[in-house]
């Protein structure tokens, strides 16, 4: 654990969050007495983003039919208006 002064803390700031930043814990002191303790934050880690099957949901959906080239093109332009 690093020490730091009260006086280090205010004007050589820059030195304490840099030991921080690499995970130090820090006790700051007053009159060679402790008067707090400073430790980086806890960082939680990420969790894996699971998908779907979504290969599996698409047959259950809508079976083995799928639609040609030609339907899609039609149900387009039904939706759109255009010839």
């Amino acid at each position: 654990m690093k020490t730091a002064t009260l006086r280090d803390l205010r004007y050589d700031f820059k030195k304490i969050e840099a030991w921080l930043k690499s995970g130090e814990d820090v006790e700051i002191t007053r009159h060679a007495k402790p008067i707090a303790q400073l430790s980086p934050p806890k960082v939680a880690k990420k969790k894996k983003l699971v998908h779907p099957d979504y290969t599996a949901r698409a047959k259950a959906i809508f079976g083995d039919r799928y639609l040609s080239a030609e339907e899609v093109e039609e149900m387009r332009a039904a939706e759109t208006g255009q010839p």
